[in-house]
């Protein structure tokens, strides 16, 4: 007994988390490759472990709290930890595990689809899983070629794609996105995109509102259509929010002049609203706000409200009629992934579904989205901010070397690096795009925790440009 309490009392003790902490960081650098990393950065760079998680805190091993102002790169929605979203879990986990879901089937990955199907906007009629947001894009994009080859124009083989778009990293993904950071090394291995200028609000002229500039960046679209319709399969978007663009953010009506567009050109739209879907921008899904359907929908990262690897791409009825036939027509989209469906991934899904129906969190989200704009207001004034902009429950801030000319800061100068270094020292979790300061919180944020965050972003900010 009396040994059992000393082992106990001893792991509670702070010099044990110190030892276990920095065992753990030599464990980590001799065996793991992190990603979106020079791994080098890290000989000067401390790499933070975690050992729990709680709301929006994670705690480290020396017992530091880190508010998540990411959302550990924009997945939870409800807080690490939630209780209602761990009860889901372990209920499935003791009726089922997982199970191939080719010729097979099970009731979480039935219940999520129609769900799914009755919060999306109307039309979207399928459901086909993948494991991980660029898988559903790869999805998407192949079913877009393989419906024009099954009825009849193969001839459709290309996609129109949005400057500064970021699809993801597999090699389909990567090819209709147009982050050079991520895609230059990998060129030669990619499909060549149409690219289109983006509707980018950021590059407005003075006195233009963002609507005006949304629209008029649409001629470039229109004149793209009309040249290659004959011969492209989707237009690929970020509906409203560019985020690994530097979360650039652009008007509705760009998404409206879209949807007309591709109907009257025969052109599907891909909708990726793996980063923005789920509330982030104030509406359940982002393409709500230009009250219009697209062809595909890629959802993954708050689908499951941070918890396990899922994404879904949500299509139409007569997408999915072209590929229903005999076997012997080979017309079938014969695309699999081992985990497609996973059941405690889709128990987590529904949680985090019965979150959105039993709280009003639209509405919670309209309240702290007004309270972080009010906040971060005063940064509009800062001698090297260029822009604040929001959407939704996404706030950005572009630092800029000078205000009135935005010249930006050279890349290599790290400016985001400082913030984030700032900001673990004030006990907050700030990852900056570049030079953009952004704050993307879990949904269960209280005000004094928004208040925190936007002023340790502050400080940071006045380091990092001094």
């Amino acid at each position: 007994m009396g040994g059992h309490y000393n082992r106990r009392r001893r792991h509670e003790h702070p010099l044990y988390f110190m030892n276990e902490s920095r065992t753990l960081i030599e464990r980590d650098l001799a065996v793991l490759w992190h990603p979106c990393t020079q791994m080098k950065d890290h000989e000067s760079l401390p790499l933070v472990p975690i050992r729990r998680g709680q709301g929006v805190w994670l705690e480290d091993f020396d017992g530091k709290r880190y508010l998540d102002a990411v959302s550990s790169w924009w997945v939870n929605l409800f807080g690490h930890a939630n209780p209602r979203i761990n009860a889901g879990i372990k209920t499935q986990l003791d009726q089922l595990e997982h199970v191939l879901l080719a010729g097979f089937s099970h009731e979480p990955v039935v219940e999520l689809s129609e769900r799914l199907l009755k919060m999306a906007p109307p039309g979207l009629a399928r459901c086909f899983y993948a494991d991980n947001g660029s898988s559903a894009v790869e999805v998407a994009l192949k079913m877009s070629f393989h419906y024009w080859k099954n009825i009849g124009q193969p001839n459709k083989t290309r996609y129109i794609n949005l400057a500064n778009s970021y699809h993801g990293e597999t090699l389909g993904a990567l090819a209709v996105g147009d982050v050079s950071l991520y895609k230059d090394t990998y060129q030669p291995l990619l499909l060549e995109p149409i690219t289109v200028a983006s509707p980018d609000c950021y590059h407005r002229e003075s006195g233009e509102s963002c609507a005006e500039y949304s629209q008029r960046m649409f001629a470039d679209m229109e004149r793209t259509l009309e040249q290659y319709a004959h011969e492209a399969c989707a237009v690929i978007v970020e509906p409203l929010v560019q985020c690994a663009g530097h979360m650039r953010m652009y008007d509705p009506v760009y998404l409206g002049l879209l949807r007309e567009a591709c109907d009257r050109h025969g052109v599907h739209l891909i909708a990726d609203e793996i980063a923005v879907g789920f509330g982030r921008t104030g509406t359940l899904f982002a393409c709500e706000q230009a009250n219009i359907t697209p062809d595909f929908m890629c959802l993954s990262k708050g689908l499951t409200g941070g918890y396990l690897p899922l994404s879904v791409v949500l299509t139409t009825a007569q997408v999915y009629e072209a590929f229903y036939d005999d076997y012997a027509r080979l017309t079938a989209f014969l695309h699999s992934h081992s985990y497609t469906g996973n059941p405690l991934a889709c128990a987590a899904a529904l949680a985090t579904l019965d979150i959105f129906a039993q709280d009003d969190v639209l509405g919670r989200n309209r309240e702290l989205a007004t309270l972080m704009k009010n906040l971060s207001a005063p940064l509009t004034g800062h001698a090297h901010v260029a822009e604040v902009r929001q959407t939704g429950m996404i706030v950005a801030i572009e630092m800029v070397q000078d205000k009135a000319s935005r010249q930006a800061y050279p890349w290599q100068a790290r400016r985001g690096l400082k913030v984030y270094q700032h900001a673990l020292q004030r006990g907050v979790l700030l990852r900056p795009l570049g030079n953009v300061v952004y704050f993307m919180p879990p949904y269960v944020i209280s005000d004094d925790e928004v208040k925190l965050m936007i002023e340790v972003a502050g400080e940071g900010i006045d380091i990092a440009t001094d």
